[in-house]
């Protein structure tokens, strides 16, 4: 498949634009000669990435700590979930573009304004596939817990946190990504401090530099997938050992 796509991408540069439009798209390996093999360009990619890497992480640890905490609020009274659910999905409606500039005129245009973004874009998953997970424990395990008298606390840590794991892991692969998209749409916007990837990929843009372009937007993606496959592997550790969805 990759030699294909590579393949592809040759046969349009090559067959399908005129040489005077080929910076559209630039052939594979002037994009690698440009953006990775040159060594200004490889080091401005590689220390914005490490910008944009530290506003995600941070970005996805909070929306994964509040995530949690809320479905878990939620999912011991009805009037708390009948009361938080609708803003949390108010919340993940609202385009992300519309509420960016608020962002930026409430907190500033610096680390934490960017941070917010990647929070307020990657929390709801967390939310959800959490509540998910603690509201579809088996009745019968229930019956046990009621049979033994075991309190509502005890029940959450040893039987309604457990049995969704492997739904707070799927959460957090989602938020993964949507950190990572929410890092580097607020590099756009927020270009005070440390240049962040997307701040780069938009000053490439305007200089039509179409190769280190490219290989910015590459290895953006490649962080994207690094992310997700991590987390892949932290639930087939954890979870894997007990729970069917991990395995094979």
């Amino acid at each position: 498949m990759f030699a294909a796509v590579i393949g592809v991408w040759y046969a349009v540069t090559y067959w399908f634009l005129a040489p005077r439009r080929r910076f559209l798209l630039p052939p594979p390996h002037e994009v690698v000669s440009e953006g990775f093999l040159d060594r200004r360009t490889a080091d401005e990619i590689l220390t914005a990435l490490g910008g944009t890497a530290q506003v995600a992480l941070t970005g996805l640890a909070i929306a994964a700590g509040i995530g949690i905490l809320s479905a878990i609020l939620m999912s011991q009274a009805r009037w708390i979930e009948n009361s938080f659910y609708p803003w949390a999905i108010l919340l993940q409606t609202i385009p992300i573009l519309a509420i960016v500039p608020l962002i930026g005129f409430w907190l500033g245009y610096g680390f934490w304004s960017r941070t917010v973004v990647c929070v307020v874009i990657s929390m709801f998953p967390m939310i959800t596939n959490t509540l998910f997970g603690i509201q579809s424990v088996d009745a019968g395990h229930h019956d046990l817990f009621t049979l033994r008298r075991v309190g509502r606390w005890r029940r959450l840590l040893r039987l309604e946190l457990p049995s969704a794991l492997p739904a707070i892991f799927v959460g957090l692969r989602i938020s993964a990504g949507l950190a990572v998209i929410g890092a580097i749409v607020g590099d756009f916007f927020f270009r005070r401090g440390d240049v962040g990837i997307g701040a780069l990929i938009d000053n490439y843009t305007r200089d039509l530099s179409s190769g280190p372009l490219f290989a910015a937007i590459i290895v953006s993606a490649l962080f994207g997938l690094v992310v997700f496959w991590f987390f892949g592997l932290a639930a087939r550790l954890v979870v894997g050992p007990w729970h069917d969805s991990a395995r094979g």
